[in-house]
């Protein structure tokens, strides 16, 4: 009988290897799938940086011509709509090419009433313009011919004393105008100083130019005191060249006018998505985005192309299922081997369990908690912070400047400042603080114990006067700054949810003031 026991601790012996392999094959799987979860996430979030940062390229460069317009529309209400010297050396003064390279011309456009059309035609054939007539020739209450152009435009390829009021796009631009006080853009439009084969997709932006010293308050005083119009002419292919430069790789563009997406509505389509076949795209990401761009409707659509999953999905899990099945194999292996030096087997197997865990809990590169070990003791410090009456906050970080670093050095490089990024971080942690990294370019803090606000902010300024000093990457000298929002529980949010939403909210509102700020989040002001 009391051989028995000794059988049976021997059989428990032998299944022990298979064991391991279960647990640790199990192991694997979980960091496997994990890793390419987070992977799309980050291909997303890089998708949706992308996406916002073009609609805010162009909202900020429309912003630029509408003020470089608003400068021409001042000069026009101090000296009159027929000073051609003036409005030539002012044009001539913007440098055009070298400063607003996506404008073809800018013109003056007067608004003549019927009875006055055949004075002003007389009085423009006075001041040089000698075969000057307005045309297309109809009957209308109201003309607003083309009086002048800068840079020239020589007259056999668009004479002037064309009526912009004689086409309707233009007209309702030109309407909205006026009646808004506000810069308005046309639809889809020819430029008439185009060849007719040209057929650039083109639109055109008018301010009104009202008489001087009259009140332009109401709408009725608008309409009644409007002496006429200054206008910017665009081909859109200019302008979203200059615009961009070199558009980020892999990212297929294409803006359409008003909110349809049929050819006729094109107004901008990105060489990649000229060029670019269905074979060619593997599971892109797409989005379509509608934008009011002065008083007009653009509608923009945006997707991936494979070099942008090449370029930003940086996905390990094919490197961590091979080496996790290998190394479950060998843990296997070595059990089986070491079957009979039972300590030194489960010693061995303890150490490469816990290295599997940590895999699944931190970060690949920068060995910085991930977001589920990140989650984790967010909410024990919230469960302490209840019991004890206590404060803890969270501060989301978002670098400034690194999607150039990417550009222009490659990701190897991007590598090695994200590992110092997070070596700066810990350095400034105290011990019962965590610091995670979220994914990309985006870090988490977790303070703990907190007294009052002031602690979180104290530590945010240290984090971005640390982050500011330069980074030596592979001898290159780099320079970055960070974008913080801070939230302080209970104010700010009550759970891990409504905390880290304030703390992100937080975190753009510093983005959208222009990068290397700290805001609090609203309820805590």
């Amino acid at each position: 009988m009391t051989g028995f026991p000794h059988l049976k601790v021997g059989a428990s012996l032998r299944l022990l290897p298979w064991l391991i392999l279960a647990v640790t094959l199990g192991a694997t799987w979980f960091i496997w799938d994990h890793e390419r979860s987070s992977t799309r996430k980050e291909l997303h979030a890089e998708f949706d940086f992308a996406l916002r940062e073009t609609v805010s390229s162009i909202e900020q460069r429309m912003a630029a011509y509408e003020q470089m317009l608003r400068g021409v529309q001042g000069l026009l209400v101090t000296t009159g709509l027929h000073n051609r010297t003036a409005f030539h050396d002012y044009v001539d003064t913007l440098r055009l090419d070298a400063n607003f390279s996506g404008i073809q011309v800018i013109g003056i456009a007067p608004r003549i009433a019927l009875q006055d059309r055949a004075g002003h035609e007389a009085s423009m054939r006075r001041s040089g313009v000698a075969s000057y007539t307005i045309y297309p020739e109809r009957q209308s209450d109201i003309v607003a011919p083309v009086i002048q152009r800068e840079p020239y435009v020589a007259p056999e390829r668009a004479p002037l004393g064309h009526d912009l009021w004689a086409d309707p796009v233009r007209r309702l631009a030109m309407e909205k105008a006026r009646d808004s006080g506000m810069a308005a853009i046309t639809g889809k439009v020819q430029l008439a100083i185009d060849a007719p084969i040209q057929k650039a997709p083109s639109f055109i932006m008018y301010l009104p130019v009202f008489a001087h010293d009259q009140p332009h308050e109401t709408l009725a005083q608008r309409r009644a005191n409007l002496i006429g119009w200054v206008y910017a002419a665009f081909h859109m292919n200019d302008f979203m060249a200059s615009l961009y430069g070199k558009q980020s790789a892999g990212l297929a563009l294409s803006i359409y006018d008003d909110v349809a997406s049929d050819p006729s509505a094109l107004l901008y389509r990105s060489a990649e998505d000229a060029s670019t076949t269905d074979a060619m795209a593997i599971s892109p990401l797409s989005a379509k985005e509608y934008m009011v761009v002065a008083g007009h409707n653009w509608t923009l659509t945006l997707r991936t192309l494979r070099e942008f999953e090449n370029r930003f999905g940086r996905d390990a899990a094919s490197v961590i299922a091979i080496a996790g099945v290998g190394l479950s194999l060998a843990l296997t292996w070595l059990a089986w081997v070491l079957v009979m030096g039972r300590a030194r087997a489960l010693r061995l197997a303890a150490q490469m369990t816990e290295e599997l865990r940590h895999m699944a809990q931190h970060d690949t590169l920068t060995h910085l908690p991930n977001r589920a070990l990140f989650s984790d003791r967010l909410n024990q410090e919230l469960a302490r912070a209840r019991r004890h009456g206590d404060h803890c906050a969270v501060i989301f970080l978002d670098l400034d400047n690194f999607k150039p670093v990417n550009d222009r050095f490659g990701h190897a490089v991007g590598d090695h400042l994200l590992l110092q990024v997070a070596q700066r971080l810990q350095a400034s942690m105290r011990a019962v603080d965590t610091v995670a990294r979220l994914g990309g370019d985006e870090f988490v803090v977790l303070m703990a114990e907190l007294r009052d606000t002031d602690a979180a902010l104290g530590l945010a300024e240290m984090i971005s006067a640390g982050l500011r000093q330069p980074f030596v990457v592979e001898g290159q000298t780099l320079k970055i700054s960070c974008s913080m929002g801070v939230a302080v529980y209970p104010q700010d949010g009550s759970d891990e949810l409504s905390l880290t939403k304030s703390a992100d909210a937080a975190m753009y509102r510093a983005k959208g003031n222009g990068g290397d700020h700290v805001r609090l989040s609203e309820p805590a002001r």
